[in-house]
């Protein structure tokens, strides 16, 4: 697999991390004093670009983005934190905007397409899978690519999962068990271990890292 020297750690005001795939690169930056991590996603073969969370900073995300043709913004929840310059890199891009309708009403712009579970979004001759895990937000989605041979799965998760456990819900008991049910369902019954996963701030990790923690999430309830 290409793209080896990869790690995903990323500083706030510091160089985008790349990750050159088969078919698809990968730029994560960090931005904000929330550390939101923010992925440029493009196709290798048209060029095309999708830009997951403009969650903040729009001159270092117009940066980031230089000439590539961004398409689509995907914003992965409601969160103020995760779409602050929306409306800045729409304007600049003309970019069509994407986001489950359970949380449309939360970003600052509207959302000219609306996804739900099991809708898939392109990125040139790339596509990615939405996935809804319901708790951390009602309307939190994760970006699923099963790369061609080679590249892999790999998984953007928003708030929804991170290494050590799922999103924040408010220490709300239903919305923990929804929330751990989708990933325990979604993402760990349907995701191979080497899986890749990009979590909305902070670090990269796996899901054959995090499955065997399951039994210890649900018990401490967060």
């Amino acid at each position: 697999m290409s793209g080896q020297t990869y790690t995903g750690d990323v500083q706030v005001g510091g160089p985008a991390d790349v990750r050159e795939l088969p078919g698809l690169t990968i730029r994560k930056l960090a931005v904000s004093e929330m550390a939101n991590n923010v992925y440029l996603l493009t196709s290798t073969a048209t060029g095309e670009s999708l830009l997951v969370d403009a969650a903040a900073e729009p001159a270092a995300l117009l940066e980031l983005i230089g000439d590539a043709d961004v398409r689509t913004v995907v914003t992965t929840h409601g969160h103020w934190d995760h779409h602050r310059a929306l409306l800045e890199v729409v304007q600049a891009t003309g970019a069509e905007t994407v986001a489950h309708p359970a949380d449309a009403a939360d970003l600052p712009v509207p959302v000219t397409r609306p996804v739900s579970h099991g809708d898939t979004v392109p990125v040139g001759d790339q596509t990615l899978a939405v996935v809804h895990l319901r708790g951390h937000t009602p309307g939190s989605i994760a970006l699923v690519w099963r790369g061609p041979e080679g590249a892999g799965t790999h998984v953007f998760t928003g708030d929804s999962l991170f290494p050590g456990g799922v999103g924040n819900t408010q220490s709300d008991a239903a919305r923990f068990t929804s929330l751990v049910d989708d990933v325990e369902s979604r993402l760990f019954g349907e995701l191979p271990d080497d899986t890749w996963v990009y979590p909305g701030h902070g670090a990269d990790t796996t899901i054959g890292a995090e499955r065997p923690n399951l039994p210890e999430w649900r018990a401490r309830g967060w």
